[in-house]
């Protein structure tokens, strides 16, 4: 496993939309490890490919229940609805207020290229809606409802994503 470099807000690749996985690979399998690494490293929970400057569909998240690995995921159903704090790894030292689903069911492929389904809630919901917007070349920031807000990193404060 290794460490990828993260890219920021302003890098045109997270603009970008991912293209899906057609079969899992030794390169795709060794992404997928090198991005939890990178993600655990980085006080994460949950990171898209394009953060680490690779158009795939696949996304990982871990709230504290363990790694989750969803490949190609769509978000099959969504609903109730949860305002709060949310950061991403491309974006460092800021957070901002962000409404999104207070549930979801998303459908995706696992490591094994699997189907599966994930349902979540509070912050697993809003970190499923959170990477697949990466996938389709959003970021929270064109969704933040009001001032992005300055933390530091000597506060404790976990960075949301990716």
């Amino acid at each position: 496993m290794a460490l990828r470099n993260l890219r920021y807000e302003g890098d045109p690749i997270l603009e970008k939309v991912s293209r899906p996985v057609k079969e899992m690979t030794p390169h795709l399998d060794q992404l997928i490890s090198d991005m939890l690494e990178t993600m655990y490293d980085a006080n994460g929970v949950g990171l898209a490919a394009v953060q680490v400057g690779v158009l795939r569909r696949i996304v990982t998240i871990d709230v504290g229940d363990g790694p989750i690995v969803l490949i190609n995921p769509v978000i099959e159903e969504s609903d109730g609805e949860q305002t709060g704090q949310e950061g991403c790894l491309s974006v460092p030292n800021k957070v901002g207020v962000v409404t999104r689903p207070e549930h979801v069911i998303v459908s995706a492929k696992d490591r094994e290229m699997k189907d599966i389904k994930v349902e979540g809630t509070a912050l697993l919901a809003r970190a499923l809606c959170h990477e697949i917007d990466h996938l389709d070349g959003h970021m929270y920031t064109e969704k933040v409802e009001g001032d992005l807000i300055d933390i530091t990193p000597e506060g404790g404060e976990e960075n949301f994503d990716a």
